[in-house]
């Protein structure tokens, strides 16, 4: 069993449940502006899933520790930021409006994409043509 494949195969999973279920089961219940927010915890994550499958992949090929760390600050990206999202979004709905602490997740999410995008660039400046 390949972790990386079946850690990418669930989230991306979940990413096209969680837009359906936003698109159809939110939308009565969300304000234009939470919906939005939502949409946006969806977006990322399923453009870094996609990023997480060229890792998992290339690194069946070629195991190395930056493109291993790149990949898990980026599913800790989209479980922190995409995550925070989710709840921030629909904290009226699952009464947890006092959960203030959501806010400040979000940005380390944001920190934690940033991180995996620039362990890309280390690992690709340290390749040899």
């Amino acid at each position: 069993m390949n972790k990386k494949i079946v850690i990418v195969g669930l989230l991306g999973a979940l990413g096209v449940g969680l837009g359906a279920f936003g698109a159809h089961g939110l939308q009565p219940l969300l304000s234009e502006s939470q919906l939005t927010t939502y949409k946006t915890g969806v977006h990322y994550q399923m453009l870094h899933v996609g990023v997480l499958l060229a890792i998992a992949l290339f690194s069946q090929l070629r195991s190395d520790k930056l493109l291993n760390r790149a990949f898990w600050a980026m599913t800790l990206g989209i479980f922190l930021f995409s995550g925070s999202l989710y709840l921030l979004s629909t904290r009226d709905v699952l009464g947890i409006t006092n959960w203030t602490w959501l806010g400040p997740i979000t940005p380390l999410g944001g920190l934690s994409f940033i991180v995996g995008w620039l362990l890309i660039l280390v690992y690709g400046l340290r390749q040899k043509q």
